[in-house]
Formats: C-alpha cells, sequence, structure tokens
C-alpha cells in the first residue's frame, strides 16, 4: 500500500471481488516484516493468528454474498492502550502485566464492522509525550525523514500507516498525540470532539483531555473510521466549497517560533485557500493567551494521570521512563483547590473560546511550529524538555479547549513533513471533515 490507496478503494476492491482480504492483509505483515525493527518497534504485538481468522471471514462473506460490515476487511492497527481480550495494555510501559478480559468499546466496534486488527503499536510510555520516544521499545524512525522523530505519542500507528503496515490506524489525543504524528508522517489525523468516541477500555492519561481519533491517508478515510468509532454509519462528505468562507488565523501563540520550512509551507497553503476563494482573517486571539495558566506545574495531565499512577509509581517507579515518571510526580504537587480552580477556569476559556470563533468557519494554524527533530537533537533532559513543550504547544490547544481538530499534509515532496491543522467548535465534527475534505482537495 502507498499513500494513494484509499479505504474506499480497498473496500471497493474487495467488495469486486478483486482483491481478497486475506492478501490484502498478507501484503501488510510482509511490509512489517520487511520494515519493523526489533530494536525499535512499530508494532510491539503483531495479532497475525486473530487477524488472518479475521480476515479469512470477511473473504467467505464476499464469496457467499453476505453482506459485510463498514470496514469489511481493512487491516487496522491500535495504539497500545486499547484494551484487546486476551493482549496486555501496556500502554509503552514494560511494569503492566495483566492481560485484558475484554475488547475496549471501539475495538468491539471496529471488529463488529469487519475490520482485520493487525495489532498494537508502539507509543510514548503512558502517552505523555508529543515526540514519540520510547526507551523500552525503542523508538521507530520516521519514514518521511529518517533519523528525525516520527512524533508521538502514537507513534507506531503513524508509522503503520505511512509505511503501508495497516491501511489505517487509531491513536489516542491528549495534546495532539493523534495529529503530531501525523504531520511529521505525512498523513491525516483527526481529533474528534471528546465526547464523540467513548474512551471504555482505553489506558487513560487525563480524562479531562484525552480523545480517540484516526490516521489515515485522507480525510474520506479517517471520516469512514470516525463513523465507527463513534457507532455511527459513514455517509459520503457532502461537497463543501471554499468560496466565502471565512477561516481565521491566530496572530499570537500559535506562530510563535515557527522554524523557515514550516512557516513557507503554511503560508503557501494560505495563498492556495484564498486563491480558492476562501477569506483568511489573520487577528489576536485573547483566549490563547490565557491557555498558558492552564499547564502550570503540568495541569490537567499532570494531576489526573499522578491519580492512576501513584500506587504503581510507589510499587515499581523505577520501571518507568523517568522523562514520563518525572512529569507525572509533578502532579502529587497539584492540590484539590489547585484542581478544582483549573476544572473553573477551564470552563472559562472553553466558553470563551466557542464565542470567539462563531465568527469564523475554523482556524487555522500550523499543527506543529516545526519540522520533526534528529533523535539525536533530544538526548538531553532540556532539550527534550523545551521541544516537547514546542511541538505540543498548538495542537494542545483544541484539548485544553475541547474543539475538534484536523491535520494535514503540506509539505512539498522535496520538504520536511509538516501539517495543516484545521479547528472547529465543539461538535462540530462532520462539518469540520467536510472543509477539511475541500481543504484537501485544493492542497
Amino acid at each position: 500500500m502507498n499513500h494513494d490507496v484509499t479505504l474506499a478503494g480497498l473496500l471497493n476492491d474487495m467488495g469486486n471481488s478483486q482483491r481478497l482480504a486475506t492478501d490484502l492483509l498478507d501484503s501488510c505483515l510482509a511490509r512489517i516484516d520487511t520494515h519493523d525493527n526489533a530494536k525499535a518497534r512499530v508494532y510491539t504485538k503483531r495479532f497475525d493468528q486473530t487477524a488472518r481468522a479475521e480476515a479469512a471471514a470477511i473473504d467467505r462473506l464476499h464469496q457467499d454474498n453476505v453482506p459485510a460490515g463498514q470496514l469489511a476487511g481493512l487491516p487496522i492497527a491500535l495504539k497500545a492502550l486499547f484494551d484487546v481480550a486476551g493482549e496486555v495494555t501496556h500502554a509503552g510501559s514494560r511494569g503492566w502485566q495483566a492481560a485484558a478480559q475484554t475488547d475496549a468499546l471501539i475495538v468491539s466496534r471496529l471488529r463488529r464492522e469487519g475490520a482485520v486488527i493487525t495489532g498494537h503499536t508502539n507509543m510514548t510510555e503512558f502517552a505523555y509525550s508529543g515526540l514519540g520516544l520510547n526507551p523500552h521499545y525503542g523508538t521507530p524512525d520516521n519514514p518521511l525523514a529518517p533519523g528525525r522523530i516520527p512524533g508521538g505519542s502514537s507513534s507506531g500507528a503513524a508509522v503503520a500507516v505511512a509505511q503501508g503496515m495497516a491501511a489505517g490506524a487509531i491513536g489516542s489525543d491528549t495534546g495532539g498525540s493523534v495529529r503530531i504524528p501525523s504531520a511529521f508522517c505525512g498523513l491525516v489525523g483527526f481529533k474528534p470532539s471528546q465526547a464523540r468516541v467513548p474512551r471504555d477500555g482505553t489506558f487513560p492519561l487525563s480524562d479531562s483531555l484525552d480523545s480517540i481519533g484516526p490516521i489515515a491517508n485522507t480525510v474520506d478515510c479517517c471520516t469512514r473510521l470516525d463513523a465507527v468509532l463513534s457507532g455511527v454509519r459513514y455517509q459520503p462528505l457532502k461537497p463543501a466549497g471554499l468560496k466565502g468562507r471565512r477561516f481565521v488565523v491566530p496572530t499570537d501563540y500559535m506562530l510563535d517560533d515557527l522554524d523557515e520550512t514550516v512557516a513557507r509551507a503554511f503560508t503557501r497553503s494560505l495563498e492556495t485557500l484564498r486563491g480558492a476563494g476562501a477569506t483568511i482573517i489573520e487577528a489576536p486571539a485573547p483566549v490563547l493567551a490565557a491557555l498558558p495558566e492552564l499547564m502550570e506545574g503540568g495541569g490537567f495531565t499532570a494531576a489526573e494521570s499522578y491519580f492512576v499512577h501513584r500506587q504503581s509509581l510507589a510499587e515499581h517507579g523505577n520501571q518507568y521512563d523517568p522523562r514520563v515518571r518525572s512529569r507525572i510526580e509533578r502532579g502529587a504537587a497539584i492540590t484539590a483547590a489547585d484542581y478544582l480552580e483549573l476544572c473553573r477556569r477551564r470552563q472559562q476559556r472553553k466558553r470563551q473560546a466557542d464565542e470567539w470563533l462563531q465568527d469564523y468557519d475554523g482556524l487555522l494554524a500550523p499543527t506543529v511550529p516545526v519540522v520533526p527533530p534528529e533523535i539525536g537533537e533530544l538526548a538531553a533532559d532540556e532539550d527534550y524538555a523545551r521541544l516537547n513543550l514546542l511541538i505540543l504547544r498548538n495542537p494542545t490547544v483544541a484539548n485544553l479547549l475541547d474543539l475538534c481538530a484536523i491535520s494535514l499534509p503540506n509539505h512539498r515532496p522535496d520538504e520536511l513533513p509538516s501539517g495543516l491543522m484545521l479547528m472547529g467548535r465543539n461538535g462540530t465534527d462532520d462539518n469540520l471533515l467536510r472543509l477539511a475534505q475541500a481543504i484537501e482537495s485544493v492542497l
């Protein structure tokens, strides 16, 4: 598979008996055999036996002309924080041993619609970083820019799709963990409004901020996966013209410290959208200037992850990635009063953002301010911390304000990868996807 292959095309081929689900799976497994590295895993656990059974069952349904599900025969990878019955949900750690008793709700939905689950993919330990590094399973190489990070925390999920090891993947997004690796690996990544996709059976990082979303080659591919994740019937996106659309570009915060490659790609994207008839309004966004107050001392992520891990840290904290452990332990200093004040302020900022965005069809910004750093640039702890905060800055806006957001590739073949991010008001996910497809068509 390559970036020209779409889920719609694969489904059509299998439905018309031009391709077998078992052959499609075999091609993905062959890519894993060829490109996965034992020292830097893309997949931390392959589900070859069950995947072959699932693919064979789809072929039998097609052979007998029995209607199959919305994703029938599509090989789909799962970030290693989604429960799969009988498998350990290790979330990128070495400390968790107990196997899940049942599938996560989204996994049940994927299976019911005929998806072939290829395995658990690598991730930053406990999803607590936007870089994608993992000292336990290794860090997968960036398929578009060898020697550079793939982005995280859903690192293996994005690399699996980019390398043809899966037709699509499901990740989690607490501060950009779907969109960052999508931008760094030349893919589309969709973060829905949080309540859209249920998180039952998902290893949590932050209950306030966690969302579940797809990574795939196109907006339509993500739309098909999102429909299943959110428990609705897929409907083709109605065409949305760009003429007369009003998009706001914040002149502060999200455009700070852009590197030259990202700035050039972003400017070019805006010119293309203007040429398609869209109105681009550059304006300050007061709500953004107030967001750092929600991240002081580690914010929601530190407080809520410490709640999850406090007992485990006491029992086997030495098994944690030290860089992840130190961030979780910041939550111990956040008092109940601090946490309740955070919740109050966040509600204020969410209302403020919603009122501000009512005047626009969406917000546009670079997904990440920089191109993927070289892995060697992160050797020192101070560089790791600085680049992690910078890379998380823009996408985290959508999580803190509970917006829906999508990242689209906007680099040229001779450039390092970057992404264009579109954000919309909470609950406007379907409209956001329609606009994203229109933007995709002109980019």
